[in-house]
């Protein structure tokens, strides 16, 4: 798992260095919008290493390596759930202390919803992108597209409101996005091995 996961960092930092900034940005901006904006982004990297690997072939070769289908799909979870968690971290980090120079609205259950919102999108989508790949996908990627903007969109106008989400939308979204989790992780292996074993 370590190994796959650093694969991916390095493709990351070689090929979306300005991809990687650009979370970094929104992160810093003041305002419910951006910071929603930079964790839901950060959500979208998993996609981006699948569609490297399927051009460079990377899944064949993966196949003659001691790597089981479940490590190879648990990986791309993992990694949108870091990248989602560490875009969250450094926009509660930035954000609080730029609202408190700044004196602008902070909301720290909006990030935590969006990092959760973020979690349900990955189970909902990446059994597709399994199961029909990004190039034969590309609905499937406007589907993803449309939620993941549509979500920064919608959590973004209600932090920008006088008082944010409340609290209590944190716990209904939690159960919610681990119970599709623990139900995609399965679904997406089956999709795997049907598509590449």
């Amino acid at each position: 798992m370590k190994a796959l996961l650093l694969k991916d960092y390095c493709v990351l930092w070689k090929q979306l260095r300005f991809f990687l900034l650009f979370i970094l940005i929104f992160s810093a901006l003041p305002g419910g919008f951006n910071g929603v904006f930079a964790v839901t982004y950060a959500a979208l990297l998993p996609y981006s290493c699948i569609a490297y690997d399927e051009r460079s072939k990377w899944d064949q070769m993966a196949a003659m390596m001691p790597y089981t289908a479940r490590d190879l799909v648990l990986s791309r979870y993992v990694l949108g759930w870091i990248a989602a968690a560490g875009a969250c971290a450094l926009s509660l980090v930035l954000q609080g202390i730029f609202s408190s120079i700044l004196d602008t609205g902070f909301y720290p259950v909006t990030l935590v919803l969006a990092f959760f919102a973020c979690l349900a999108t990955l189970a909902l989508t990446l059994p597709l992108i399994f199961r029909f790949g990004v190039e034969r996908g590309r609905l499937i990627m406007f589907l993803i597209i449309f939620l993941v903007c549509g979500s920064a969109g919608a959590l973004g106008a209600v932090a920008d409101t006088s008082s944010g989400p409340p609290p209590a939308a944190v716990w209904l979204l939690l159960p919610v996005s681990l119970v599709l989790t623990a139900l995609s992780i399965p679904l997406s292996v089956r999709c795997y091995a049907k598509r590449y074993q």
